[in-house]
């Protein structure tokens, strides 16, 4: 190979190359939000189902916070891409908090779900305090759901399994407060570390698109 074709070859080589570290593709995955806004889990998680990106939302139905913040996570969950997927994970701090935890699965297990953000309102706007299985359940029978329906998948083994697993992934990705957002098995963020709802989704939705784009 003579000079010239050396030198061609190489210049060709550096070309492709600068345009491979000045894409768009490339200078967005190098675009991670501020340190102070978001940590980074020492060991990734891994997503339930293998050809999904997790969003995880924890939150507790004491929590004031987590009712205010509910509405912009719901918003934001529209307009997720295609194999992108929101699930919510009810705390459960300590004992007391057990049977709200329960509460979500069972909702979720009668398909009542629409009753998710009336439960935050009857504890945070209305001031009740249905807290405990007694209570709760009276508030179902109110809304709608046979008591006996209620009761049975309150205490079944299936709503049990899953709020288990969500005391374990509270443990996994060291939640300490609520509401916080996982993204990805990998990054967490929360109102309080991006210092503010609408920051906090900003925030989640850099991670996702950094997330997303390794994924490929």
């Amino acid at each position: 190979m003579n000079a010239f074709s050396l030198l061609s070859r190489f210049a060709a080589t550096a070309t492709l190359a600068a345009m491979a570290l000045f894409s768009p593709l490339h200078a967005a995955a190098a675009e991670l939000p501020d340190d102070q806004s978001y940590a980074r889990l020492a060991q990734a998680q891994p997503a339930d189902q293998a050809d999904q990106l997790e969003v995880l939302e924890f939150f507790a139905y004491t929590c004031p916070y987590c009712a205010m913040f509910s509405p912009y996570v719901e918003r934001w969950s529209q307009d997720l891409p295609e194999g992108t997927v929101i699930k919510r994970v009810p705390v459960a701090f300590n004992d007391s908090m057990s049977d709200l935890q329960r509460m979500y699965y069972t909702l979720e297990a009668l398909n009542r779900l629409d009753l998710h953000n009336a439960l935050f309102d009857t504890l945070h706007k209305d001031k009740q305090e249905v807290f405990d299985a007694q209570a709760l359940t009276q508030w179902a029978v109110q809304q709608g759901i046979d008591e006996q329906e209620f009761t049975q998948a309150f205490n079944s083994f299936g709503v049990q399994t899953k709020a288990n697993r969500a005391n374990e992934l509270v443990k996994r990705y060291q939640v300490e407060g609520t509401p916080t957002l996982a993204i990805g098995g990998r990054y967490i963020t929360s109102p309080a570390m991006a210092q503010g709802y609408d920051e906090a989704i900003e925030i989640a939705q850099q991670l996702l698109d950094y997330s997303l784009q390794q994924a490929q």
